[in-house]
């Protein structure tokens, strides 16, 4: 793949520039210990990760703190244990705190330089500005759930990015879709015909953690361990 053939970047952000795992699992570990449960924080995420993509199915319209919310509540009913609605509430409200990736604000501040960059994220609008105060990312567009009424891997996203390439004069063939998540984003884009770059974030765990096992036909072009490593490839192309 020629990288310097690409104008855009569309980005995938909690899971891929934003450690989501490690935000959500500092909420659903607490709960477990308070309510007796002897689970890792890799069998909670495994847990909670089904019973997210069944709320945004089940609620496509719901904004992702009321999801976060459903879904903590049904992954209690699944361990047997009752989640409060301060607990929901919590996990709800944590959005803005989960952390950034050390390496996510330096890459995308590199691959700026190089291309024009956008967030295409299962989240709501006050959720991503809250995280890219850390990121402290120049993107050209940012479409979130809240903006489609809709969670990927459905399309709105995808219809929606086409609308923000015509306004930026970008072609569909000079886009690269980049994201960790090969459920959300690499089976839509392969179903949309997108190139697309992996962000293996999990390659040194076993496993699907938070995210739930891809469900349809997916590919991807080139595979990296980090953003460092996606930016350190892109700067040596150029």
């Amino acid at each position: 793949m020629d990288l310097t053939a690409f104008k855009a970047l569309s980005f995938d952000c909690y899971g891929t520039l934003i450690d989501w795992e490690t935000g959500i699992a500092a909420v659903l570990s607490p709960w477990a210990r308070e309510q007796g449960l002897s689970l890792s924080d890799e069998e909670l995420l495994l847990a909670y990760g089904k019973q997210e993509a069944a709320a945004q199915v089940a609620t496509p319209s719901a904004l992702y703190p009321d999801v976060l919310a459903t879904a903590f509540r049904q992954t209690g009913v699944s361990l047997g244990r009752e989640v409060s609605d301060e607990w929901a509430r919590r996990l709800g409200d944590s959005v803005p705190d989960w952390p950034a990736f050390p390496d996510s604000a330096d890459a995308l501040a590199r691959l700026a330089s190089r291309y024009q960059l956008i967030i295409l994220s299962n989240v709501h609008r006050a959720g991503f500005a809250g995280s890219n105060r850390q990121l402290r990312g120049d993107f050209a567009a940012i479409i979130t759930a809240e903006d489609v009424g809709a969670y990927k891997p459905a399309e709105n996203h995808f219809r929606a990015l086409d609308r923000e390439l015509d306004s930026l004069g970008v072609q569909r063939s000079e886009l690269l879709h980049v994201a960790q998540s090969l459920f959300h984003d690499h089976v839509p884009a392969k179903r949309e015909g997108l190139p697309s770059v992996w962000i293996n974030r999990r390659s040194d765990r076993p496993g699907w953690g938070a995210t739930p096992e891809p469900s349809g036909d997916y590919s991807y072009d080139l595979e990296f361990g980090s953003m460092g490593e996606f930016a350190d490839a892109v700067d040596k192309a150029f």
